[in-house]
């Protein structure tokens, strides 16, 4: 295992456990956050879409429909007051920026600012040792002389 991995000396097996647990919590909202980016894009090309949409209303005849998704739809606000830009902005400075600012403190004065200890020590206890696709670190290929794998 490399050093920057390495639980520092005094860190329980309990606050590595909590801190994996914060980690994994962040990592769910970092994906919650794709999925407002992913909110975000398609509304926009919806939203872009309604031009094609107008054009052809008013092409096939339906002047009065063409009128009414370009003034009702068009450009709508998504909640009151709001694009979904304005939600992304919103939600990362309100909860995500906070949330991730409260990580790093944690893992910093935690656990010496070493990060994913939970998942590297998973990742030893659960590699086979000497196999080709299990070494400990990209750079490990696991030789015999390894201090990761003493003979």
């Amino acid at each position: 295992m490399d050093d920057d991995h390495r639980r520092p000396e005094g860190v329980s097996d309990a606050t590595v456990e909590a801190l994996g647990s914060l980690s994994k919590a962040l990592e769910t909202t970092e994906c919650a956050r794709g999925h407002l980016f992913a909110f975000h894009q398609f509304t926009g090309s919806a939203d872009f879409e309604l031009d094609r949409a107008v054009e052809l209303l008013r092409a096939a005849g339906h002047g009065d429909w063409a009128e009414r998704v370009r003034t009702e739809i068009q450009g709508r606000n998504v909640i009151p007051g709001h694009w979904t830009f304005q939600i992304v902005e919103a939600y990362d400075r309100t909860y995500y920026q906070a949330f991730r600012d409260l990580e790093r403190e944690a893992v910093a004065r935690l656990a010496g600012g070493r990060t994913h200890l939970y998942e590297a020590e998973l990742k030893e206890a659960r590699r086979t040792r000497d196999h080709p696709d299990h070494t400990s670190r990209p750079d490990n290929p696991d030789t015999p002389d390894s201090p990761d794998n003493p003979a």
